[in-house]
């Protein structure tokens, strides 16, 4: 896997690459009626190339968890926020939830409440490209590529090149 150093000497793997690796520790435990579910922004992204990569005939899913969020009156409406859609029934499913980067827990938790607003799954996994520990809530990921232990004033963030492809980039904060 190619990785590029930032100016803070973390390196940053190929998202690409990961998609690809995080597929195949997703591929043996696939079952007929498992659905994806990305999270908006960076997750949708990644659930979109898991669709492809792994040949999937039902629709993705996707979410936004601002109305979920613990921190919704502190932080008020994201600007950006994206309608949910969920194009199945999500009533005894086994869902594979996928997100970009997993933190603290909260926006999975966040997630799987506004899952269970669609239905009562049988089994939620979770999906990421890297897991960056602290967590805050028991929550940990199924299925996950890369681990990556990071200052806690520095932020992981998944985006689009000009390209389309998925790049990593690392966000300081004083």
């Amino acid at each position: 896997m190619n990785a590029q150093k930032t100016p803070h000497g973390v390196a940053l793997p190929d998202a690409e690459a990961l998609c690809v690796q995080l597929a195949d520790l997703i591929r043996p435990h696939l079952q007929a009626e498992t659905v994806v579910v990305g999270i908006h922004s960076g997750g949708a992204w990644v659930a979109q190339r898991l669709y492809t990569l792994l040949g999937l005939d039902a629709e993705i899913g996707l979410i936004d968890v601002s109305f979920h969020r613990d921190d919704y009156r502190a932080r008020g409406l994201h600007p950006r926020v994206k309608p949910s859609s969920i194009p199945f029934d999500v009533e005894g499913r086994r869902l594979i939830l996928v997100d970009d980067v997993l933190y603290t827990g909260r926006t999975t938790r966040a997630a799987i409440n506004e899952l269970f607003d669609y239905g009562r799954p049988a089994r939620i996994q979770l999906a990421v490209l890297a897991d960056r520990g602290s967590r805050q809530l028991p929550i940990c990921a199924d299925f996950c590529p890369w681990r990556v232990d990071l200052d806690p004033s520095s932020e992981l963030v998944l985006s689009l090149d000009d390209s389309g492809r998925l790049q990593w980039s690392l966000d300081e904060h004083a």
